[in-house]
Parts: structure tokens; C-alpha cells; sequence
């Protein structure tokens, strides 16, 4: 990078002081703000400013549609928003300036992209896609059910346990992120694949030498299956079905939580399935609804 003019360089340092010493911030986290607020002071200094302390908000503005030129995704450019951001708290509570020229700047905002879903035809053909005359196959498939029947995040899946399938009424014990734990239905059909599974496979993975923690889907030696191994025959089975859509592990929750809205079901109820803290995360799927009801309306109304 070039070299900054020597004001800008000191107060950098201060800066680097500071976070390195009070927020006990990682290095990669440090080398971050570092790198960004850099990156303005070379904007600035092409301005003739030769100190922080002498920018405007215009030329935060200016920096930030500079990068968006560039090519640069919001979700980075909002990283540098919040690197000098911090910065500048550090420079007003430092005493080099009265003027925090990012206290009025918003941050870019992120066009939250929709989620990929299936139809229930194309999910229907990728639950049929393990082979179930081999014991992995009948594995994968109880796997497969229950991701659509309940909606669950592929680390979830691997770390329900035997105990947590509550069979009798129908549910299941989840632990999500952070450790919280909540209750979701489960269909007859993903409980009796789990019950096949239990009762035919289960049983020829354990390893009498492995300790599985009552784990429910085990892996041919014994372990917790991985994340990535369920990705893989995910990813197989989206190519044994030829459906063109990019498909991953997630697309089951997408599609669960759409099918689930496309039905008619409540977004406070979906929210608590899925297990989002805040409904806005879940109301990213009411894009998804108003669109199949403005295609119901386009089908089926006579004067659309």
C-alpha cells in the first residue's frame, strides 16, 4: 500500500495501540481495521488531506460509492463503514478530534437475496432419490424427510439425538444456535423412515469400541455424521434428479418454511419452528408468498 503522510500514520498507530491493547480484538480482526481504514486514508491523502481529523462526511460518502464502483459487494462495504466507524470513536474519545464524521452515515444496506425453494413435486422426486436397498440409502433418506419435515439446519440434524425424537406425539427436541432448544412437529412420514432406520441400520453402524452420545444418524464407523458428508449426498441426490436448481442442505429449510406459507400456516408459528429469534429473518419467506399468490390470482382470476 502507499505510504500515508506522517499525521495519518500516527494516528493509525494510536489506533492500532488502542485495539490491540483495549478490545483485545484477533489478530485477523485487527489486520482488518487496519487495512480499511488505510484504504480511506489513501482516498484522502489523493485529496491533499493530510490528517483523519481533517475529512468531511463527504468524503466517507465518496469513499463508499467509490467502492461500490469498484465493484465492491455491501456486505464489504459495510465493513469499512464499521472499521472507521470504530476509528473515529477512538479519534473523538482520543481527544484528536470533536467531530465524529461517521456518526451520520448509514450502513449500505444488504437486498437480502430469496432463498432457493423447491416445488412439492421437485421435493418429492429429491426425497426418492436414495438407493433404500443399501443401508446408507435408507440412512440418507430418513435424513432427507426429516430436513423437510421439520425444517432443520444441517447441524441440527447431526446432533439430534435418539432421546430427542418424541415419537408418541409426534415431535421433536431441537438444540440450535447457541444451545437453545425448541419444539417442532415431525410428519408420519419422516418418523416412520427414522423408525426404519433405527430398527434395520442403526444397529449395524454402531461399533461397540465408538462412543456415538445416543447420536440418532451415525456414519458406517459408529461417529456423528458431518456436516459435509450430509452436503455430499445432498448433492447427489440433487444430480441423480436432474432438477436444475442449485440445491443444497438449507433449500430444505427454505422450502419448508415456504410450503409452510404457501398453505396458509402463521408467520409466528413458522418463526418458531424455525427457530429464528427475530420474525424479520422469517418474513424474507412472505417475499417468496406474495408471489404464489399473485400466480394463483394470475391463473385463476378472469379479468388477470
Amino acid at each position: 500500500m502507499d505510504v500515508l503522510p506522517k499525521q495519518m500514520s500516527r494516528e493509525l498507530s494510536q489506533f492500532k495501540q488502542y485495539i490491540a491493547l483495549e478490545r483485545g480484538l484477533s489478530e485477523n480482526t485487527l489486520e482488518g481495521y487496519l487495512h480499511d481504514c488505510q484504504l480511506f486514508g489513501q482516498f484522502i491523502h489523493q485529496l491533499n488531506i493530510l490528517s483523519y481529523t481533517h475529512a468531511k462526511p463527504s468524503n466517507i460518502k465518496n469513499f463508499l460509492r467509490n467502492l461500490e464502483e469498484l465493484g465492491i459487494s455491501i456486505s464489504s462495504r459495510a465493513r469499512y463503514l464499521s472499521s472507521l466507524r470504530s476509528f473515529y470513536l477512538f479519534l473523538v474519545g482520543n481527544n484528536n478530534t470533536s467531530d465524529n464524521i461517521c456518526e451520520l452515515i448509514d450502513l449500505p444496506k444488504s437486498a437480502r437475496p430469496l432463498p432457493d425453494t423447491l416445488s412439492v413435486e421437485d421435493m418429492n422426486l429429491l426425497l426418492a432419490q436414495p438407493d433404500i436397498t443399501t443401508p446408507a440409502g435408507v440412512r440418507n433418506r430418513a435424513i432427507l424427510e426429516t430436513l423437510y419435515a421439520c425444517g432443520l439446519r444441517v447441524s441440527e440434524v447431526c446432533g439430534l439425538k435418539q432421546r430427542d425424537i418424541l415419537r408418541e406425539v409426534e415431535i421433536i427436541r431441537v438444540f440450535g444456535k447457541g444451545s437453545k432448544e425448541r419444539i417442532v412437529p415431525i410428519g408420519q412420514s419422516a418418523l416412520n423412515w427414522i423408525k426404519q432406520y433405527q430398527s434395520k441400520v442403526r444397529p449395524m453402524f454402531t461399533k461397540p469400541q465408538v462412543v456415538n452420545d445416543d447420536i440418532l444418524f451415525l456414519n458406517q464407523k459408529g461417529k456423528k455424521l458431518t456436516r459435509m458428508a450430509i452436503w455430499n449426498f445432498v448433492k447427489q441426490a440433487a444430480s441423480d434428479s436432474r432438477i436444475t436448481k442449485h440445491i443444497h442442505p438449507h433449500t430444505f429449510r427454505h422450502s419448508f418454511a415456504t410450503h409452510l406459507l404457501e398453505g396458509g400456516a402463521d408467520l409466528r408459528a413458522v418463526q418458531e419452528m424455525l427457530g429464528h429469534a427475530n420474525i424479520s429473518t422469517t418474513q424474507i419467506y412472505t417475499h417468496i408468498d406474495r408471489e404464489y399468490i399473485k400466480e394463483v390470482h394470475k391463473t385463476f382470476h378472469p379479468r388477470s
